[in-house]
């Protein structure tokens, strides 16, 4: 039980400063999923978020690519 107290406490923290610096300058976008994944060790809500948040990065991520390999072809390159 105290394991899974100090997991939630430490977790939380880290999730709660995560959240506050995406208005503060500060990496909230390694701090947010730091937090679900040490939530995620205790707590399977924990997991199922974590696992929303890496798919949402992946979309953005090729979407990115999408639109840098597009604006490349309209430059000429």
């Amino acid at each position: 039980m105290a394991r899974r107290v100090v997991i939630g406490l430490v977790g939380t923290t880290i999730m709660l400063i995560g959240i506050a610096l995406i208005v503060l300058p500060g990496p909230a976008f390694l701090l947010i999923p730091l937090g679900l994944a040490i939530l995620g060790i205790e707590f399977a809500w924990a997991r199922h978020w974590l696992r929303v948040v890496k798919r949402r990065a992946k979309d953005i991520k090729q979407s990115a690519e999408n639109i840098k390999r597009k604006t490349g072809n309209l430059m000429g390159k």
